[in-house]
């Protein structure tokens, strides 16, 4: 009994994909360039967006009572401890506080400027590949688009020699399809960039909470 109904869906499902082979393959050459192109784009815009994603996530990852654990060993004198600490945690805000810790001694100045300058590395660090996110959020549209132009070319073209619908096919299916999919592509490459600008901001804020924390430390009176 249920032998017809999984044929019939396989044969929808393969006719379904066929379909679209198809309409790709009638838009010509130029089309199925542009088409590919589309294709390594997004590829690109996955794995940038992936790779960045789960990076930005382990660095806001901070051990809530990290800091406690500083500030604890720092008023009892204990720096190689909480040097040590610092250096078993994985983070920018770990990495920006042992910069600190290792700069106690010299002038405030001194240690804030370290501290601003460790941050600001660890905030290019999290932000790489995110400007090419951003180039193909912005790029893929338009590449989709030069397919629908030249499309419509090859269409107007094909109504000067032959006015039949049929022969109109290959500059249609060029246009619709070529910006069907950049469209596509530069709108997940657009959400995903916007994603990762907001988890890097989240790093930003805690990076100088930390920091300013560190500095207050300091300056509070021996007990």
């Amino acid at each position: 009994m249920l032998e017809y109904p999984i044929l019939l869906f396989q044969d929808a499902a393969e006719g379904e994909a066929q379909s679209v082979f198809t309409v790709i393959m009638q838009g010509g050459v130029l089309g199925l360039a542009i088409i590919s192109i589309l294709l390594i784009l997004s590829i690109l815009a996955t794995y940038i967006f992936i790779e960045r994603y789960l990076t930005i996530t382990r660095a806001e990852n901070v051990d809530e009572n990290f800091m406690n654990s500083i500030r604890m060993n720092v008023q009892n004198g204990n720096l190689n401890a909480a040097r040590s600490l610092c250096q078993r945690t994985d983070t920018p805000v770990a990495r920006v506080v042992e910069k600190g810790l290792m700069r106690i001694g010299k002038p405030l100045k001194d240690i804030s400027a370290a501290i601003e300058n460790v941050g600001n590395l660890e905030v290019f660090k999290l932000e790489k590949n995110l400007s090419n996110l951003a180039s193909i959020a912005g790029a893929a549209p338009m590449i989709g688009f030069f397919g629908t132009v030249t499309g419509m070319i090859i269409t107007f073209q094909t109504m000067a020699s032959n006015p039949e619908a049929s022969e109109l096919a290959g500059g249609i299916y060029q246009a619709l399809m070529t910006t069907a999919f950049g469209l596509f592509v530069g709108i997940l490459a657009f959400v995903g960039y916007n994603v990762l600008v907001s988890k890097v901001n989240k790093v930003m804020f805690k990076i100088e909470a930390s920091a300013m924390e560190f500095i207050d430390l300091l300056q509070e009176p021996a007990g």
